[in-house]
């Protein structure tokens, strides 16, 4: 089983510490499904800076392969941030550098290479919106973290991902459970074929448009906890992991009916659904990765004496959790 993290990388600069760790979502659900055992890449664009360096470093040392992305002129992403009583607090950020300003497109032998993993994982911060309709009907699953941020639960945005997506994660933390429970049916409406929201200490919900499971958080002593940084995309990965090694995969679309990647079942299963026992016991792998996140630096180690900011870069208070 392969994943592929299609996105976004970026550094996380710990202002307190003075440290800066390699990041961003879709590297760091590839690392994390390297660390549970699976083959792992990363594809996306490196700035060409020394930071840029220091992030292709920083994944390959974890096993990731990342020998077909791209290094492009302009500076990486980095995002400041500090750690209160064991939570992450974000300070600002550089927009993304030439990561985000200058996203891939998949097309030839690109579009072949990533179609050729059985998961293909992505969020809000990669500019990768109009690549995932390139991968239907190729093989992979598609993941894609919608993180936390009203601009991207929109009916539009939620439109535009959707129907691509055989599983969307929702941060929820800072809503109820009517709410979480609402915004996942919405998700599934639209088109994708499972939502799973985290919500911190609070437990993770999943739902599927016929079964939603919840299950709790996995308790953490507060004073263990190292930060919080990483621990969605901890969740996600082993959520989905769990998943796969329970037999869900892209069945191939039906190019007559239009019918979109779909569970794999056994013969004569007629439903769409790795099933209530398998989902939960996904979701008891995602608190348990997310458990074991609560006592690592950064997202996953690998910092670095951090640099001072670039004076030409226009720094803008963050407004959300990335």
């Amino acid at each position: 089983m392969r994943v592929l993290g299609f996105g976004d990388n970026i550094v996380d600069r710990f202002v307190d510490r003075g440290i800066d760790y390699p990041g961003g979502n879709s590297v760091n659900v590839a690392v994390y499904a390297r660390r549970l055992g699976l083959e792992a890449a990363y594809l996306g664009v490196f700035g060409d800076d020394d930071l840029g360096g220091f992030l292709r470093e920083a994944i390959a040392s974890q096993g990731v392969a990342v020998d077909r992305c791209v290094v492009k002129e302009g500076e990486s992403g980095v995002s400041t941030l500090r750690v209160d009583d064991g939570d992450r607090i974000f300070l600002g950020w550089n927009g993304g550098g030439v990561t985000v300003s200058e996203p891939l497109v998949l097309e030839g032998d690109l579009l072949d290479y990533v179609s050729s993993f059985d998961l293909v994982h992505s969020s809000v911060y990669s500019g990768s919106e109009s690549e995932l309709p390139k991968l239907a009907g190729r093989g992979p699953l598609v993941s894609f973290d919608l993180s936390s941020e009203e601009e991207f639960r929109t009916p539009s945005y939620l439109d535009r991902v959707c129907p691509h997506a055989d599983l969307v994660l929702l941060s929820c933390s800072h809503l109820d459970e009517a709410a979480t429970r609402a915004l996942l049916a919405e998700a599934v409406r639209r088109g994708a074929r499972m939502a799973l929201a985290t919500r911190g200490v609070d437990g993770a919900i999943a739902h599927d448009g016929r079964v939603t499971v919840a299950a709790p958080a996995r308790p953490v002593e507060q004073e263990q906890v190292v930060d919080t940084m990483g621990c969605g995309d901890a969740f996600l990965a082993g959520f989905a992991v769990s998943l796969l090694r329970g037999g869900w995969s892209a069945a191939a679309s039906s190019a007559a009916s239009g019918v979109s990647p779909a569970f794999a079942l056994p013969p004569g299963e007629d439903a769409l659904s790795p099933g209530e026992d398998a989902i939960e016991r996904a979701l008891h792998d995602g608190a348990a990765a997310a458990y074991e996140q609560c006592f690592v630096e950064g997202a996953f180690g690998h910092g670095k004496a951090a640099e001072r900011p670039p004076v030409a870069s226009m720094w803008r208070a963050a407004e959300h959790e990335r």
